[in-house]
């Protein structure tokens, strides 16, 4: 995995073009990543119904699953902006297109920032006109950087595929308005391997279900999710299993690095529920915890009340198997429940609660079922953050 914030080559076939052209303030904010050739492609988008004219185009052109190019404009999400919001939209498709001299349904959108406001077409005009292929960067950390809005750090990973020479490059952007189905999340994922695609298809599916569909943030679901794969076969063939397990390995390191930087976060929370009826059971237990105010705010604070916990298990009323009785609750290594705390075990378990990382690990005793989630701890930050966004 790479630092963040250490240059990092995209895979070989990949060049990028990252610009300012003026859609809120003098920080990059128009970015191209483009192939030299035309490259399978998967994408998964957000559930809401209020879904961005970016998603609409997306999904439109990542249904034949092959994509030359991907184009991001970050601090405007052109979300609820009618139909002059979606010409512009395919205005800057096609704009790609024109500049790669491919075809415009080649070309996919992701937009992210405030919503109901149009993009100041004539900047975003200009920054068409400049493009020229082939681009001069290579720098995935450039990209990580151009598609931030209120991140504190750009995210990057990178993990090489066992048995081969591809790599798999990934960049993710997102603290806040997250809670799959995805989240305020734009995450790009490059490979130099060659993957079918509906091979691709079918693993980006199951890649994203367990790693950016098991982050939350404030449980709010974005208008703008978008998450895309671009395999460009420089590499030649690889193993699948290997394929997967490395994109699995970078899609989680952007994952967690998402929930770290949660807007005013401090810590990060995981999660672990395991011994539930079967999986999705488990998730849903796990996402009960790691949404719950009162369980993220006692995290912040370092207060050891195990209680919270045993009450977002309980909140999932419909799950008439879940026994208090056969229940077991951990911060860390300290079991609190139904163990009895003294007042010096409650004193080892605060201090465990002033990490960094904090792991709340429940077994309900019913099954095999597994899940892991990550998000983080609610502070005094994400509300003057959320507090002053569109000012």
């Amino acid at each position: 995995m790479s630092a963040p914030n250490r240059p990092l080559l995209l895979p070989t076939g990949f060049r990028c073009h990252v610009a300012n052209v003026g859609i809120k303030d003098s920080t990059t904010d128009f970015i191209v990543v483009a192939a030299e050739s035309t490259c399978a492609a998967a994408g998964v988008f957000t559930q809401s119904r209020f879904a961005g004219p970016s998603v609409v185009v997306s999904r439109e052109h990542v249904a034949g699953h092959a994509a030359r190019a991907i184009v991001v404009i970050s601090k405007n999400a052109n979300v609820a902006t009618g139909a002059e919001g979606l010409a512009n939209a395919r205005e800057i498709v096609s704009g790609v297109a024109d500049a790669l001299h491919c075809q415009a349904n080649e070309v996919l959108l992701a937009s992210t920032g405030v919503i109901g406001r149009q993009y100041p077409m004539d900047n975003v005009r200009a920054g068409l006109g400049a493009l020229s292929w082939p681009f001069s960067g290579t720098n995935a950390l450039d990209v990580a950087t151009g598609i931030m809005t209120t991140d504190t750090v750009a995210k990057t990973a990178t993990a090489q595929v066992a048995g081969s020479a591809a790599i798999v490059v990934g960049v993710a952007k997102g603290v806040g308005m997250i809670e799959p189905n995805m989240a305020t999340l734009i995450t790009l994922m490059f490979t130099d391997a060659r993957v079918e695609p509906t091979d691709l298809d079918r693993i980006f599916g199951r890649v994203i279900d367990r790693t950016f569909n098991c982050v939350s943030i404030d449980t709010d679901t974005s208008t703008s999710d978008t998450a895309i794969v671009m395999a460009n076969g420089a590499a030649g063939d690889v193993d699948l299993d290997a394929f997967e397990s490395a994109l699995a390995d970078v899609a989680l390191s952007l994952t967690k690095q998402v929930a770290r930087d949660g807007e005013g976060a401090e810590k990060l929370i995981e999660v672990r529920v395991d011994g539930g009826r079967d999986d999705a059971q488990a998730k849903r237990v796990a996402k009960a915890i790691v949404n719950s105010p009162l369980v993220k705010t006692a995290v912040h604070g370092a207060d050891p009340n195990w209680g919270r916990v045993a009450m977002a298990i309980g909140k999932c009323s419909d799950d008439t198997d879940i026994d208090e009785n056969k229940v077991v609750i951990r911060f860390g290594p300290h079991e609190c429940y139904p163990a009895q705390f003294e007042i010096g075990h409650l004193a080892a378990l605060s201090a465990y609660l002033t990490n960094d990382e904090i792991v709340i690990h429940v077994s309900l005793g019913i099954a095999d079922g597994a899940a892991t989630v990550w998000g983080c701890d609610l502070t005094e930050g994400y509300v003057h953050i959320n507090a002053d966004y569109t000012t």
